[in-house]
């Protein structure tokens, strides 16, 4: 088995780290300013943001990437900017202008608004992560080769409008995951019998997490002290059953224990309030499904 390196406490990086991304850089870069920080390489990002655009980031970091199958991380909440007039390759401000179009009335607007608002399908841009048969749309258009994709239901909870011109319009948007915002931009003109794009965007918050708690990615510097959450807060809905020290144990070395609260899914916790395991129930029965304690652990830190 391998051994954590001597001198680290067990739980010093494992956690999630709220990052407020500027423009300029990829969710990618800013993971790796984490992981060099930290001095932690098991580091992810739960949902991705566009080198343009910025906002909150959900790191996790250590064990905790073991949660990503379970944070929900929703609905998302973001600032967005559309211009009105010009459809572009991409669908926001880095592609080629692919069409223009008359200005449309803010009363078009706001009935397209409408439209756009609920359960609806959606096609994600051309220039997009999504994968056809193991290859990524954005490399594929990039080749000259576009792939055809398929439209996908999305929903998108409410739009708060801020400013609207006949030029542009800023408003908050409150949608569910595997909503692409840039996508609603080209939508929402081509709604409006003209075209748009999107020009900023701003992830305001993700699930239970908002930027107004997150750092600055020059804050994430080798040395400095950075303010981990607990990977139990990435879990907030799930019903929590309390561990005694034996069904501690029994659960890190994969074995069930009763059940005595309700629920599909389950947190596991210590009497410490520490995360051990996410359980799927089994039966009567916790299953353990993600283990997040190594199963020396409490005798490590009890000495």
């Amino acid at each position: 088995m391998k051994r954590r390196r001597p001198g680290r406490a067990s739980l010093s990086t494992d956690g999630l780290l709220l990052v407020d991304k500027p423009a300029g850089i990829t969710s990618h870069d800013a993971v790796a300013r984490a992981r060099r920080a930290l001095g932690e390489r098991r580091i992810g990002h739960h949902g991705t943001l566009d080198p343009f655009a910025t906002g909150l980031l959900v790191l996790l970091v250590g064990r905790a990437t073991r949660l990503a199958p379970f944070l929900s991380g929703e609905p998302k909440v973001y600032e967005a900017e559309f211009s009105f007039g010009v459809e572009t390759s991409t669908d926001d401000l880095t592609g080629e202008i692919v069409r223009q179009a008359p200005l449309p009335s803010p009363e078009a607007v706001r009935e397209a608004i409408v439209t756009l608002t609920g359960t609806f399908e959606q096609l994600p841009p051309a220039v997009s992560a999504k994968q056809v048969r193991g290859e990524r749309a954005h490399a594929a258009a990039r080749a000259g080769r576009p792939l055809e994709l398929r439209p996908v239901t999305i929903t998108v909870h409410e739009w708060t409008v801020h400013e609207l011109t006949p030029h542009r319009l800023v408003a908050t948007i409150r949608c569910a995951g595997g909503t692409y915002i840039r996508a609603l931009a080209r939508d929402l003109g081509r709604a409006t019998g003209g075209a748009a794009h999107l020009v900023a965007l701003r992830r305001l918050a993700s699930g239970v997490f908002r930027v107004e708690d997150a750092i600055g990615v020059d804050e994430l510097q080798p040395g400095v002290k950075v303010p981990l959450r607990s990977p139990l807060d990435g879990v907030p809905e799930l019903p929590r059953e309390v561990l005694d020290g034996e069904a501690v144990a029994r659960i890190r070395h994969g074995g069930t224990i009763a059940a005595t609260v309700s629920g599909d899914v389950g947190a596991l916790i210590d009497d410490r309030g520490g995360l051990v395991a996410i359980g799927e129930r089994v039966r009567e029965q916790w299953q353990p499904r993600v283990v997040l304690q190594d199963p020396g652990e409490r005798v490590a830190r009890d000495g």
